[in-house]
């Protein structure tokens, strides 16, 4: 055979392929089944975490599938409680999906005996927000192991899409268990991450079962119009001909079709549906399955109009793709719909589906794309240049082929070269993004210069904290030298605390409710706590583990230092410590209302134990908005307190604020050590975890922080009082979209997003909001200017 008919059959070969890839719909469940890495070591040590462990060598990297290494199998801390969350987080790397799960227990070659008897799954696509999986008929509890060594598969239905997957061991008894895993799917190479619809309906005609049309599991909210999730749309499962028959046992007629009616939606005549992706995608096609069946008033769209929008926080562009269908009326099969999408780019997709007939009914829905803009046009290039060499019709010159790719290697290292040029040039021009920036002649092409004083980078002590959050940075002076005679706080008897439950954990510590016996006569005259009278107080005390670092136990004892110089009543009070001998701890106030965030959002609309008079209707009461303000003065008394001093917290928020007894609010920092509010962090992987719906653009995008970037954060807490916390900031923003969004503040061409205005608020108060977020660092008020400007709208 010549090189001519050689490369003639490579390429039809390779179109082939093409056309078959291109022709796939919805993955199958049914052959997504390949083990995903923990057996075979794919996965690795560092993507494999958990909540707690026994002892190093029964730590997450040993939870692998049919493994004995280390002491055989993950074993979380002591006995495990029925209420106990204890769990093995596996990383996947990239989106998922994810169809089995095989569990084992430790055998560690005939010496371990604990397994689980059963367990629970929670996922997440982005490591922050997590979901609960529940297959088909509701139930979150999947049958475990019966011995130490025998493995057990599970299939998971419905299918979880995700790249974080957390196994969560379930008991009824309090026992000890340990477990080695495998996890089975393939790649969710799609990317789409959620979908957005009107929600189901139910087809109720005389003489016939009702039918349930409804997205029963759906993994977003469902308020009306589902938003935020995945669900049948996504699981794989084709629905038949006739919708009232089901692939699955035990469910509702109509369980695999998300349908509506046409005249549920007023007078639109059409469906609307919003997709997002993880990335940039350049769209081929979209395939629609769809039920035809006419008899009974269902049919195929008539035509569909798709708007495409490049980033989140875009416009939607204004040219639609549309796509007129050919409706049969002979053939009641149901059927995948082809939708050309002209190769347009996105990040996401608002398509309008317009009816045919009475009912429209959907069972799944995918997406095919090339090559995105956002991978390089280097990628793009090579990518010519090795279909030059497959469909040339002349073979290829063996000895130019290493001289081409040498060259193309060359031609990409000189392209990152100059990228790095480029970032590193912007980076030393604007001072690193470190020093105080004239933010109104800054663009990212120009210099950024200060006149005004400020703590760079490598003048700031940051302390991360025994509960994983920065309590506060501080000039590094207060914190040099550090020794015992530097801290002012008394020596507790470690043996008069008795523990009473755990508050929450960090990395390095944990926060814990003890009550301190004798505390008020050994804290004497002047002592803060509420009950002199008392022989013992509840107190929080956050304890230094004993595996920390030598860092983590430096840090510890300088955020004593801290603590014990801070005197204001709106600031958390150091009482005493226990730092003569391990584990170190600070003994702190314990605030018996707990944090705002909590005490606020479990007030209802209608009635509120804030005040005496009822917050249904609009304008507040006088004496209600005076509730809510008093809160706002007291914290921006604490915050006025802490930038006297030169203090940046970098956590403002309403549940860093604590209430005592007496409703007053004191400033601390226990927020993030509690798992209620791991959802307000955005976790870098490898790196920090960080509250973006709270911070200021330069603290995001610069990593600067100053009573500046604390001034922003207090117009987010405001924000979140007058919601009464019913909601996070930006919820309608996934955290992706909160960081495009700030460098919408940078570039300030007038399309950042703002916080919209609380209903409970008054016009006077959101424009001080407003200012708290204004653009230049030099426009936002001092929490001097706050306090005086809220001060005298409470009734004293």
């Amino acid at each position: 055979m010549c090189w001519c008919d050689r490369w003639t059959i490579m390429h039809l070969f390779l179109l082939l392929i093409l056309q078959a890839t291109a022709a796939l719909g919805q993955i199958d469940p049914a052959h997504c089944r390949y083990a995903l890495g923990m057996e075979d070591n794919r996965i690795k040590d560092e993507a494999i975490t958990a909540s707690s462990q026994w002892y190093e060598t029964t730590g997450p990297q040993y939870g692998r599938f049919n493994s004995e290494e280390g002491d055989g199998a993950w074993c979380p801390k002591g006995q495990l409680e029925p209420s106990d969350t204890q769990y093995l987080q596996v990383d996947l790397g990239r989106l998922t999906f994810l169809t089995v799960v095989g569990t084992q227990g430790r055998y560690a070659r005939n010496s371990g005996n604990e397994y689980a008897r059963a367990y629970r799954l929670n996922y997440s696509r982005d490591g922050v927000l997590w979901k609960s999986w529940r297959n088909r008929l509701g139930n979150a509890v999947i049958e475990g192991n019966k011995n130490a060594y025998q493995s057990v598969i599970n299939d998971i239905h419905p299918p979880i899409i995700t790249r974080y997957i957390r196994v969560i061991p379930v008991t009824k008894l309090s026992t000890t268990v340990c477990m080695r895993v495998e996890l089975y799917g393939c790649l969710w190479d799609e990317g789409l991450i959620s979908y957005s619809a009107p929600e189901g309906q139910l087809m109720q005609q005389p003489g016939h079962p009702i039918a349930n049309f409804s997205d029963s599991t759906y993994d977003g909210v469902n308020e009306r119009r589902l938003s935020g999730g995945l669900g049948q749309l996504t699981d794989g499962v084709i629905g038949l001909d006739n919708f009232l028959q089901a692939r699955q046992y035990h469910v509702w007629r109509g369980y695999d079709y998300l349908g509506w009616r046409n005249d549920s939606l007023g007078t639109q005549g059409h469906v609307e549906m919003e997709f997002v992706f993880d990335r940039q995608r350049n769209f081929t096609s979209m395939k629609v399955h769809s039920n035809n069946m006419f008899s009974q008033g269902v049919k195929i769209f008539s035509s569909v109009s798709c708007w495409f929008k490049p980033r989140l926080i875009a416009a939607w562009e204004p040219e639609p793709v549309t796509f007129m269908t050919v409706l049969d009326d002979r053939n009641p099969s149901a059927r995948y719909v082809t939708v050309p999408l002209n190769r347009r780019t996105a990040k996401s997709l608002r398509c309008r589906f317009y009816f045919a007939d009475v009912w429209m009914m959907f069972s799944e829905v995918s997406f095919q794309s090339g090559n995105t803009h956002k991978h390089t046009h280097t990628f793009i290039s090579q990518q010519k240049i090795y279909l030059l060499i497959l469909f040339s019709s002349e073979p290829p010159d063996d000895g130019n082929t290493p001289i081409l790719i040498g060259c193309l290697v060359t031609i990409i290292l000189l392209l990152i070269i100059i990228i790095f040029l480029i970032l590193w040039c912007q980076c030393v021009s604007c001072g690193g993004g470190y020093a105080e920036p004239d933010v109104t002649q800054c663009t990212p092409h120009q210099c950024f210069h200060s006149n005004a004083p400020h703590y760079a980078e490598t003048d700031i002590v940051r302390l991360q904290g025994v509960t994983g959050s920065n309590m506060y940075a501080v000039p590094a002076l207060t914190v040099d030298s550090l020794t015992r005679k530097d801290i002012s706080a008394a020596e507790f008897p470690r043996q008069q605390l008795i523990f009473r439950e755990k508050l929450g954990e960090g990395q390095f510590g944990e926060v814990h409710l003890c009550e301190a016996e004798g505390l008020p006569e050994f804290l004497g005259e002047g002592s803060p706590l509420p009950d002199r009278d008392c022989l013992s107080v509840l107190v929080a005390v956050k304890q230094l583990r004993a595996d920390a670092t030598n860092q983590a136990r430096n840090d510890f004892l300088k955020e004593i230092k801290i603590m014990s110089r801070l005197n204001d009543p709106n600031i958390i009070r150091l009482l005493c410590v226990c730092v003569t001998s391990d584990p170190l701890c600070m003994v702190t106030e314990y605030m018996e209302n707990g944090d705002l965030n909590m005490f606020l959002s479990q007030r209802e609309i209608e009635t509120s134990s804030l005040s005496k008079h009822v917050l249904l209707f609009f304008p507040l009461p006088p004496s209600s908005l005076s509730d809510l303000l008093h809160m706002s003065v007291q914290i921006a008394s604490g915050m006025k307190y802490l930038a006297s001093l030169n203090f940046v917290h970098r956590d403002l928020a309403t549940r860093n604020c604590l209430l005592d007894r007496r409703l007053t609010i004191k400033i601390a920092d226990f927020g993030m050590s509690r798992n209620l509010y791991s959802s307000d962090y955005y976790r870098i992987q490898g790196r920090a975890v960080l509250p973006i719906r709270w911070m200021a653009w330069e603290s995001i995008l610069l990593g600067k922080f100053t009573t500046a970037s604390d001034v922003w954060a207090f117009g987010v807490t405001l924000w979140e009082i007058f919601t009464l916390c019913k909601e996070q900031p930006y919820s309608l923003l996934s955290d992706e979209q909160v960081i495009e969004n700030t460098g919408e503040f940078f570039r300030n061409q007038g399309r950042q997003i703002f916080l919209y205005a609380p209903p409970l608020c008054p016009p006077s108060l959101f424009e001080l909001m407003m200012r708290c977020w204004r653009r230049d660092i030099p426009d936002r008020p001092t929490f001097e200017g706050l306090y005086q400007a809220l001060r005298p709208h409470v009734n004293q």
